[in-house]
C-alpha cells in the first residue's frame, strides 16, 4: 500500500496510523465485500473501532478517544477506507458529525456520559439535518420543534441519514422558530430512539451497509436538557459539523483513490498483451504517473485543511471545501483510469474496483455537493479580494 508521508505528518500520526491499519485490516477488510453485497451493518467492527480509540480519535482517552487532532483523525478514515468507504463514512459520521458534536455543544451529561459511549462504540450515533425539502439549502428544513407545556414536540422527516436505521441517539436539527427567519431559527436536540420515530430504509448505489434511511419524527417529547447547545443556534453546530465532514469525505475519497491505484498496479503488472507485459507500454506508465500525481496533490490539499482546523485558522471552511472538491474532482478520476486501466475487471460486479467507483461517486454529493463546495470557495474567494 502506498505508505504515508508528509512533512506535517508526526511520529504519533504515524504510530496511530499503524494501528488503524492493523485493525482495519482484522476487522474490516474480510467483510468489506459482504457489507457492499449484502448491505451488511457492520456492528461488531464499529464496536472494536471504539475499543480501540478509533471511532473518534480527537476525543481525550478518557472519553474513549486517542487524543489525536483532526490530521490524526483524516489519516485514520483515509487508512480504514482504503478497506472500505462504507466503513470510512460510518467512522466519520459517527465520529465527527455526532460524537463530536455532543462533546463539544452538549450539556455535561451529554458530554460525560453520552460522547464516551457513543466513541466507544457502545451507542450508535445518527446526524439528522437533511430533508425530502432540502439537502443543499439546509437553511430551509421544515421538521418543527414547537414549546408546549414546558416541553419540546418534535414533527417532520428527515432525509438520507447513516446509521437511521441502526441509531441509539439522533442529532435532530429543527425549526424553532419562523421560516423566514431560517439559520437564525434552528436548534438542534439529542433525542433517544423510542416509538415516535420511523426508520425506512433506502438503498443507494453505494456506500453500502450503513443503514441509510429516511426518518419520520411524530410527537417526539424531548425536554430543555436535550438541547444541544443553546436554542436558535443549532445552524452554527451543524456547519462546523459539515465543515469537519468534508474534511472527512475528501479523507475517504483519498482512501479509496489509493486503493484503486493498487488494484491497478496489481492487474497491469501481471498481464501481458501482444507479447509484452502491459506495464512495458509508455501509455500504461504515463497514466499510473498522472493517478499518483492526482493522489499526492490530493493528499497535500487534505492534510493542509485539517490542519487549518486544528490551527483554527479563520478561513478553515473554505479549505474544507477546497480539500473536499479537489479530492473528489481528482479521486474519482483516478478510480476512473483504474477502472479502464483493468478493462472487462474494473466493471465486473465483484470486483472491488467496481465497489470503489459506486462508492466514489457518492462523495461527490455527501456533506456538500461539488455545486456547494464552489460556492462556499467562491463567497470566500470575494471576500479575500475584497
Amino acid at each position: 500500500m502506498i505508505p504515508i508521508r508528509h512533512p506535517l505528518v508526526t511520529r504519533d500520526h504515524e504510530k496511530f496510523v499503524e494501528l488503524v491499519d492493523e485493525v482495519s485490516k482484522e476487522y474490516v477488510e474480510p467483510i468489506a465485500d459482504k457489507i457492499d453485497r449484502e448491505n451488511y451493518y457492520p456492528r461488531e467492527a464499529i464496536r472494536k473501532f471504539g475499543e480501540y480509540g478509533i471511532l473518534s480519535p480527537v476525543l481525550p482517552k478518557e472519553y474513549g478517544g486517542s487524543n489525536m487532532d483532526i490530521l490524526g483523525t483524516a489519516l485514520s478514515i483515509e487508512v480504514i477506507s482504503r478497506y472500505s468507504g462504507s466503513m470510512g463514512i460510518l467512522t466519520e459520521v459517527q465520529g465527527f458529525l455526532v460524537t463530536h458534536a455532543f462533546y463539544t455543544y452538549g450539556t455535561s451529561t451529554m458530554r460525560e456520559e453520552l460522547a464516551p459511549k457513543l466513541a466507544r462504540g457502545e451507542l450508535i450515533g445518527s446526524f439528522a439535518l437533511s430533508e425530502p425539502c432540502c439537502g443543499s439549502d439546509a437553511a430551509a428544513i421544515e421538521t418543527r420543534a414547537e414549546r408546549k407545556g414546558g416541553e419540546w414536540v418534535i414533527n417532520g422527516k428527515k432525509m438520507w441519514i447513516t446509521q437511521g436505521l441502526y441509531a441509539d441517539v439522533y442529532l435532530v436539527f429543527t425549526r424553532t422558530g419562523p421560516k423566514e427567519a431560517r439559520h437564525r431559527a434552528i436548534t438542534a436536540f439529542l433525542v433517544r430512539r423510542n416509538n415516535c420515530i420511523e426508520a425506512s430504509p433506502i438503498h443507494v448505489m453505494g456506500i453500502k451497509g450503513t443503514g441509510t434511511s429516511e426518518l419520520t419524527f411524530t410527537d417526539c417529547v424531548v425536554s430543555d436538557d436535550d438541547v444541544v447547545g443553546k436554542v436558535n443556534e443549532g445552524f452554527k453546530i451543524a456547519m462546523e459539523a459539515l465543515n469537519l465532514g468534508r474534511i472527512a469525505v475528501a479523507s475517504v475519497t483519498l482512501g479509496l483513490a489509493e486503493a484503486a491505484i493498487m488494484e491497478a498496479m496489481e492487474w497491469v503488472r501481471k498481464r501481458n498483451a501482444f507479447d509484452q507485459p502491459l506495464t512495458s507500454f509508455e501509455w500504461i506508465q504515463f497514466q499510473l504517473a498522472d493517478m499518483l500525481s492526482y493522489i499526492e496533490t490530493m493528499r497535500s490539499i487534505v492534510y493542509d485543511s485539517a490542519v487549518r482546523f486544528d490551527r483554527k485558522y479563520d478561513d478553515y471552511y473554505a479549505f474544507a471545501s477546497i480539500a473536499k472538491l479537489v479530492a473528489v474532482l481528482l479521486g474519482i478520476d483516478v478510480i476512473r483510469r483504474a477502472v479502464q486501466l483493468t478493462g472487462a475487471y474494473g466493471v465486473w460486479s465483484n470486483s472491488k474496483l467496481n465497489r470503489i467507483y459506486r462508492d466514489a461517486k457518492l462523495m461527490e454529493i455527501g456533506e456538500g455537493t461539488n455545486e456547494v463546495q464552489r460556492m462556499v470557495i467562491y463567497k470566500w474567494l470575494s471576500k479575500y479580494l475584497g
